[in-house]
Order: structure tokens, then C-alpha cells, then sequence
């Protein structure tokens, strides 16, 4: 199958979420949101999906505005479909975070002020004005290994005065948990969320950063025959994970994976009971050294106490992949650009542009897998591995080359010359 009839064949995938007329709107939307160079405005989408403007540009707005399709549906076709593809078994590997799409104006339905984490400091704080989004990500790990992929599967807003963070977390958790109800999950998040710990559904298990000032305790003794009154819930105090650092001897010196690079670390494990925040259930706290003593010490723990230090020193680090997500998405698919301010308008055009991401992602990986997409180039001539620009650049290469072809009538064109325009197309910012 060609690159282009690839691609739609897949986006066909997503046919009973919408009407027919709806359903041409979406495809000619995200094949307009792929192609269209510079700022990704609805109005020079338009340009891009209907060249011979035979449908009114209201519709491309109202398609986000007030379309009678529902997101949550366009999510749970793509989770699917990805997870069928890349975890057709075993446990399902999530991330989660949140980032801010800045957006201007006085009146964008969703949008806040809020701290911007990535302008902020440690000695000053940054706020800006923008849609507040909770993502959730399937962690892929590509054909080429390294570092891996972070594709997202359900997005949610958040809003003031709406539900907390972590209210809105453990429901996307628990959403994805119902599409594969006899699967099991491991979400890594960043220490912010380390109370989803106590609120997971289940069959899942999180990874998390602790607090370097945790209390922590024994887990509670067992009860004792005859013994009166309620049972006891925690045992004794424990240091701090600080101060059993300092204490910790001898430390064991693993090989961990962080995202494609092997690392020397020193590492110490203790099962404890982080009261605070999963009150019931131990926790395996993993405490990570440098060798060389250059870099501070890290301290993660676990739902599952029965992993390996090293595996969870690892896992942690591949959640730079969310990271990698946030800033592909704003950068080369202009998720914040799409100006529409009314009704839930905004936060679609939002979270249609991660959906994007994940699909561009998806194509590329059954059309390339290992096969090179791109040309060497003089400066970069070890580069092995692709990145979402090169993904980007191969998709909107044979959607161009469709296009040109589709409208020309001259089938004898240079292919010099032809190639030449297709592949600075590709690569129009």
C-alpha cells in the first residue's frame, strides 16, 4: 500500500465517530493540519482543504466549535488501535503530565492564567495565559530503540474551579483502564502526581519521584493472637529518604537505560509505607547515586515492590518522552496556533493536534518502521535514527506528491525539478 492510501486508510478508521459530511471535514482537516506550512490558523487550513473553496470556511470552524462528534470517542479508536499495534499483550505503559497551550485574548473559553513550568525558575515564577491540558501517553518503544515514544491517548482541560488535577488524573486513568478491562497498567508521573499512588484503579501500578522530606514508616506488624482493639495501620517511623541515603551501606552499582543511553548508577531499595500518600499499600522506594558524586541523588518508589532498582532508575527516565511529546506538538504541529475562542472550540483544536501527533507517529511506523526516511546531510552524517520532524516531513512528502500529480496534466515533469519542490514542501516550516 502507498504512503497516501495509507494514510487514508487509517483516518477511514475513525469513520463512526462522525457523519458523512463531518467525516470529509475531518479528513480534509488533519491532512490540511499535516500539510499546511507556517501557523496552523483554521482559515489557512481552509486554504489547504478546500482549494477550490467549494465549502464555506464556517464549516472548518463550526467542525471544532459545535461538531456533534465527541472527542473521548476519537481517543478511544486511536488507544486501540495503538495498543493493539504496539502491546497486543502484557502490561500497558503509560505517561502522564500536564502542559500549558498558550493562547491570547480576553475571552478563550478554557483559557486561564496559570504557571508557565518551562519559563519559570527556581527564583521566579512565570505565569501566562492558556488552555491548562492533562495528557495521557502510550510509552512505544521504536524499532530503532533509544529513546521512546510518547503518543497520546486521551487528553483532558483543566479549568478553574473546575476539578482538581488530580481528581482529573485518576478519571483519565480509570477511563483507559475501562477500554481494556483484563489488562494491566504501570503510569509513570512526575512527583506531582505521587498521590495517584493511593488512587489508582485496579490492576495498575504507578512510578513516581518521592519526596526527598517523605515520613515514612514500616509497613504495620502483623496482629498478634488475642490481641485487642483496632489493628494497627503503620509501623515505626523511618528516616527520611535523605538522611537513609547517608546511612545506606554498602550501594550496589547497576547499568541503567536512560532513554537509549547505558549509565553506571548506584542504587539502594527499601519497602516502606509512604503514609501520606498510599496509606494501605508499601511502596518500594529506589534510591539513585551518580559514581562519581557530581549529580544530587534521586529518589523514586513504586506500586509494584516487586521490581528491580535498576528497572525503575530506567522506567523513570524514559518519561522524557512526554516531555518530547509537549514540545513536537507545539513546535512543528502548531497545537496553540488555531485561533478559535468560543464554546469548546479551543480545547478540540487543542487536543485534535496531539491526536495528531500520535497519528503521524502511527503512519510512519507502519510505512518505515526501520527503513530511512531521509537524505544524509553534510553536517549530520551519523544521524541514525528519525526524529518527528523526519516522521513529519516523510508524510507530508507523499501527500504533496499526491496533490501535485492529482492537478497536473503535464506527466512528463522533471523529476529533478519535481523532486526539488516536493521536498521543500516536506520540510516548509
Amino acid at each position: 500500500m502507498t504512503g497516501d492510501a495509507a494514510w487514508i486508510v487509517f483516518l477511514e478508521n475513525f469513520a463512526p465517530v462522525f457523519t458523512a459530511p463531518s467525516l470529509e471535514i475531518f479528513c480534509r482537516i488533519a491532512t490540511a493540519w499535516v500539510l499546511c506550512p507556517g501557523r496552523r490558523t483554521v482559515t489557512r487550513l481552509y486554504l489547504l482543504a478546500e482549494p477550490a473553496q467549494q465549502r464555506a470556511h464556517d464549516a472548518y470552524h463550526r467542525f471544532f466549535r459545535e461538531g456533534a462528534w465527541d472527542m473521548d470517542t476519537l481517543w478511544e479508536i486511536l488507544a486501540r488501535f495503538l495498543t493493539a499495534r504496539f502491546y497486543p499483550e502484557g502490561v500497558i505503559r503509560l505517561d502522564l503530565d500536564d502542559t500549558l497551550f498558550h493562547k491570547s485574548g480576553r475571552k478563550v473559553a478554557g483559557a486561564a492564567w496559570w504557571r508557565d513550568a518551562v519559563a519559570s525558575t527556581g527564583h521566579k515564577v512565570v505565569h501566562a495565559l492558556g488552555m491548562n491540558l492533562v495528557v495521557l501517553t502510550l510509552r512505544v518503544t521504536p524499532p530503532w530503540g533509544g529513546e521512546p515514544l510518547g503518543l497520546p491517548v486521551l487528553v483532558r482541560l483543566h479549568t478553574k474551579g473546575g476539578p482538581g488535577l488530580m481528581d482529573i488524573a485518576e478519571a483519565m486513568l480509570r477511563q483507559f483502564a475501562s477500554w481494556f478491562p483484563d489488562r494491566d497498567i504501570f503510569l509513570t508521573a512526575d512527583g506531582f502526581y505521587a498521590p495517584l499512588a493511593g488512587r489508582r484503579p485496579p490492576r495498575s501500578h504507578l512510578r513516581s519521584r518521592m519526596r526527598r522530606d517523605a515520613a515514612l514508616y514500616l509497613p504495620p506488624p502483623p496482629r498478634r493472637k488475642g490481641q485487642r482493639g483496632r489493628p494497627r495501620k503503620r509501623g515505626a517511623r523511618l528516616p527520611t529518604p535523605v538522611q537513609l541515603a547517608r546511612r545506606m551501606k554498602p550501594w550496589r552499582l547497576v547499568d541503567v537505560d536512560e532513554r537509549g543511553k547505558i549509565r553506571g548508577r548506584l542504587v539502594a531499595a527499601y519497602v516502606v509505607l509512604w503514609y501520606k500518600v498510599c496509606p494501605t499499600d508499601p511502596v518500594l522506594l529506589v534510591i539513585s547515586r551518580d559514581p562519581d558524586g557530581k549529580e544530587p541523588d534521586d529518589f523514586f518508589f513504586t506500586t509494584d515492590v516487586s521490581r528491580a532498582p535498576e528497572m525503575e532508575v530506567s522506567g523513570y527516565a524514559g518519561r522524557w518522552s512526554i516531555e518530547d511529546t509537549f514540545k513536537n506538538t507545539k513546535q512543528y504541529l502548531g497545537g496553540q496556533d488555531p485561533q478559535l475562542r468560543a464554546d469548546i472550540g479551543p480545547q478540540r483544536a487543542a487536543a485534535f493536534s496531539l491526536w495528531l501527533y500520535s497519528t503521524v507517529w502511527a503512519w510512519y511506523l507502519q510505512i518505515y518502521g526501520m527503513k530511512r526516511s531521509w537524505n544524509p546531510l553534510p553536517w549530520y552524517t551519523n544521524k541514525s535514527t528519525p526524529s518527528f520532524l523526519d516522521a513529519l516531513a516523510a508524510l507530508r512528502g507523499v501527500l504533496w506528491r499526491q496533490r501535485v500529480f492529482s492537478i497536473s496534466e503535464n506527466t512528463s515533469l522533471n523529476a529533478k525539478i519535481l523532486n526539488t519542490l516536493i521536498h521543500t514542501l516536506a520540510h516548509a516550516a
